[in-house]
């Protein structure tokens, strides 16, 4: 990101048509469909196939996995349509390898210290709080907390108040939100969605 840049801005866990188009509307850069199962936001790729269908072709469609094997990852990558692919779970370079495919984006999603994006060949680094999904932060204030080099984002704990400190303090390229903009577990808050993206785009390192 650069000193005048507004980030980039993943909205997580989207399942109803009127969350994608707020989402969009507000300008988001990217909007996420979980096929990971266990999840409260959780869909079918028939489902994410219909939402990825009102999503402009500048904001990218992101399909989330987590401990799935790679034919199953293919197939329901293919079946939605979405143009990018993220794993959250143990997945290797292999899986990294095998996925890549022209016009697709790679994410590698990891709760742990990494030293730099790009190690298993991936597009662009998620960095997730050590508890992904639980809505706790990391301490990204500490004097322990070490930016990824390249093109990563941050997720964990993420909200409208928040949002900006984390960015000036991280000086992460992007962020991404899920129970952030939750007004339930699951469930999607239009307002949230709004405040969330304009926190983020008025802030600028």
């Amino acid at each position: 990101m650069s000193e005048s840049s507004a980030p980039f801005v993943k909205i997580c866990g989207l399942k109803t048509a009127h969350d994608v188009d707020v989402a969009v509307g507000a300008g988001a850069d990217a909007v996420g469909f979980v096929f990971a199962p266990g999840s409260p936001r959780t869909v079918d790729a028939a489902k994410a196939r219909e939402l990825a269908g009102r999503v402009p072709a500048g904001v990218l469609t992101v399909g989330v996995f987590r401990g799935q094997s790679v034919e199953e990852v293919r197939r329901l990558t293919e079946e939605s349509g979405v143009r990018s692919v993220q794993l959250h779970g143990d997945e290797g370079p292999e899986y990294y390898g095998e996925l890549r495919a022209e016009g697709r984006t790679l994410i590698r999603a990891t709760a742990t210290a990494v030293a730099a994006a790009g190690e298993y060949g991936e597009d662009l680094l998620l960095l997730d709080a050590p508890d992904p999904g639980s809505g706790k932060p990391w301490n990204w204030a500490s004097e322990e907390f070490t930016a990824p080099r390249g093109r990563w984002l941050l997720a964990g704990g993420l909200d409208p108040d928040n949002v900006g400190a984390a960015l000036l303090a991280t000086g992460a390229w992007g962020v991404d939100v899920s129970s952030g903009v939750e007004r339930e577990r699951g469930v999607k808050s239009p307002e949230l969605i709004r405040a969330f993206l304009a926190a983020a785009r008025n802030t600028r390192r």
